[in-house]
């Protein structure tokens, strides 16, 4: 469970009175961004493949006095979207807030499988995609405005050897982003769509592998001119920004949090 966010039933919050969708919310950034957002008033829809995990994280957020509800989703199933939207809706009446998070990320370099190359593409790119769809065919529906974040990565800007088509799929993520941010403005829908850039952030996936290449931790941290890794929940607090009415001026923009990573 994460610790000290003091939810409140009583407690309005910066999207008090939302309705969020989270993938890859069993874990990690995810877990941290539906936590966050259900701490801010928001009615939490949890999404992901891990069932337990996911219900945990639903959990935790009700014992802490926030509202949410599972829904297991594979994000390459596109009649699986539709199908969470649906209950999204009848659960909850409506949809306000996407989050776009669910992602793989296997080492993989030019010599790589193309069906590993395809996966990654599946799960990170094309899910980004029919995410994205789903929810602004959900939120016109409903008449609703709407804030839909896709998660990228700075490797969305650079690339190592290792990361070809996590880079790939994350440089798609950020000009999907923007296409769809267009199409909205094209449409006259009131639907703002926007991405997210993490650095490296110790989720339960980094430590273990820092744990198994300790030499690893040094490294990681001197590429981050903050002088340190970054916490998932400063990953969430740019998300709630994005999902919130204070961000009402951006669309189609790029949301670094990487501690200067992309600086240098």
């Amino acid at each position: 469970m994460m610790k000290g966010l003091g939810m409140g039933k009583d407690r309005k919050g910066r999207v008090a009175g939302k309705v969020a969708v989270v993938t890859g919310a069993a874990s990690g950034l995810g877990e941290a961004i539906a936590v966050l957002l259900a701490q801010e008033g928001a009615a939490v829809m949890v999404c992901d493949i891990d069932a337990d995990g996911g219900k945990r994280v639903v959990s935790d957020i009700g014992a802490a006095g926030g509202e949410a509800a599972f829904h297991s989703l594979d994000v390459t199933d596109e009649a699986a979207w539709d199908a969470a939207m649906a209950a999204v809706v009848d659960r909850f009446g409506g949809l306000d807030v996407l989050v776009n998070n669910a992602g793989i990320a296997p080492v993989g370099d030019m010599d790589m499988p193309f069906e590993l190359w395809r996966k990654v593409m599946s799960v990170n790119l094309d899910g980004a995609f029919l995410g994205t769809r789903a929810a602004i065919r959900t939120m016109s529906a409903g008449s609703r405005k709407g804030s839909i974040v896709n998660m990228s990565s700075t490797m969305g800007y650079v690339a190592e050897p290792t990361t070809a088509a996590y880079s790939a799929s994350k440089g798609g993520v950020r000009l999907l982003t923007k296409a769809a941010a267009m199409h909205c403005s094209a449409k006259q829908l009131p639907i703002r769509v926007n991405s997210v850039h993490p650095g490296m952030c110790l989720t339960p996936m980094v430590k273990s592998y820092l744990e198994h290449y300790p030499e690893e931790r040094a490294r990681q941290i001197a590429s981050h001119p903050i002088g340190h890794l970054g916490d998932p929940r400063d990953v969430a607090y740019g998300v709630l920004y994005l999902a919130s009415d204070e961000s009402a001026f951006s669309t189609g923009t790029e949301l670094q949090i990487d501690g200067g990573y992309l600086a240098k």
